[in-house]
């Protein structure tokens, strides 16, 4: 399947669909109705303190805060305000305790971020160990290794999906907001942050992917959507990334997640719910987009202004992020050596499929 097989006003079309899948999937919470994604605030002036603050919702309130600064700038942070810029200046979201999973965490993560000046923590000296930016049309995305103990999680822990939205509409975690000054009509400067409505991060096995789409994109429902939360980074973010390298590069837009051409018709794929079992077969499989200019740095000079880890280091394990994972148990890791790109799946269990096995909680 060529990633160029369908036309824009297909993907009109399609964003729609998704659009309509999601509020199916999602009942918002009385105490809460409204969605965290429609809830829009101007950086930096027009940030409420807590996006997320009733606490007769069913979840309970949200643990952090989103004004963040240089008041709220340490390793204790609980700053849920976070950012997507460049490949020097990003954030992940990671539990705000040791040892923790991100199934169990999905609603407390906060900022986890690779420079000084936005009010979060930092990810500690050396804990990235290899990260592709691809800027696409439509949406820049990270994707890269990581040691993911110097970040609170566990180091077994397969992990899963964070995004605005969830089974109750509050997001994952509650209240987070994401910003990015990188698309067009900004400046680079801290007054043209845009918030970002459509995004995806997956964490987990050591690995990582993010994407940020742009918010006057017409597409970013289907660029950015989080229905397929079973099926990781191979299927939501298809990259190249590689353990030990550092690059930037241009890209193609992906294929949504999700659609495929089969005998010249583009079709919609939609993951089972979790109560029919493992997914052991997806209809097709995602193609890597095309990228072109990439530029390799050095991560010494890159992240410069990062804390030393006070945690033993945990070695990822050549060259892909392997394994398979589904909540509290799940099989051992396993690998193909089909290369080494981030590719994160969920809680599945297809074995060697792209060399890559990641079997997540159920986070939507």
């Amino acid at each position: 399947m060529s990633p160029h097989s369908v036309t824009r006003s297909t993907l009109s079309s399609l964003a729609v669909v998704v659009a309509a899948v999601s509020v199916a999937l999602a009942q918002p919470d009385p105490a809460d109705p409204t969605p965290l994604v429609d809830k829009h605030y101007q950086y930096p002036d027009g940030i409420p303190y807590q996006v997320d603050y009733n606490t007769a919702a069913i979840r309970g309130p949200q643990v952090g805060y989103n004004i963040c600064n240089s008041t709220t700038e340490n390793q204790n942070s609980m700053c849920q305000t976070s950012f997507v810029n460049h490949i020097d200046d990003f954030c992940l979201w990671a539990p705000p305790k040791p040892n923790s999973t991100i199934g169990n965490t999905e609603a407390e993560e906060v900022a986890w971020c690779t420079k000084p000046g936005h009010g979060t923590r930092l990810i500690p000296d050396g804990a990235l160990q290899g990260v592709q930016v691809i800027k696409t049309p439509d949406y820049i995305q990270i994707a890269g290794f990581i040691d993911q103990t110097q970040i609170n999680l566990t180091p077994d822990d397969y992990g899963g999906e964070l995004d605005p939205h969830g089974a109750d509409l509050r997001g994952n975690p509650l209240g987070g907001l994401m910003y990015s000054n990188a698309f067009p009509g900004s400046d680079g400067n801290n007054n043209s942050y845009q918030q970002i409505i459509d995004w995806t991060n997956f964490m987990g096995g050591h690995a990582f992917c993010i994407k940020v789409c742009d918010p006057a994109g017409k597409n970013a429902p289907a660029y950015c959507q989080n229905i397929y939360d079973r099926l990781g980074c191979a299927y939501n973010a298809p990259n190249n990334a590689k353990n030990g390298t550092f690059e930037v590069c241009d890209g193609d837009d992906m294929t949504p997640p999700g659609v495929y051409v089969s005998g010249g018709v583009t079709q919609t794929y939609f993951q089972p719910p979790e109560s029919l079992g493992p997914i052991t077969t997806v209809p097709y499989t995602p193609v890597v987009p095309s990228s072109s200019n990439c530029v390799q740095y050095s991560s010494a000079a890159l992240y410069t202004a990062l804390p030393k880890s006070t945690s033993t280091p945990s070695v990822s394990g050549g060259n892909s992020a392997t394994g398979t994972h589904s909540g509290s148990a799940g099989p051992q890791a396993t690998s193909n050596g089909a290369g080494s790109s981030v590719n994160v799946m969920g809680v599945s269990t297809i074995a060697g499929f792209l060399g890559v096995l990641f079997a997540m909680a159920f986070l939507s």
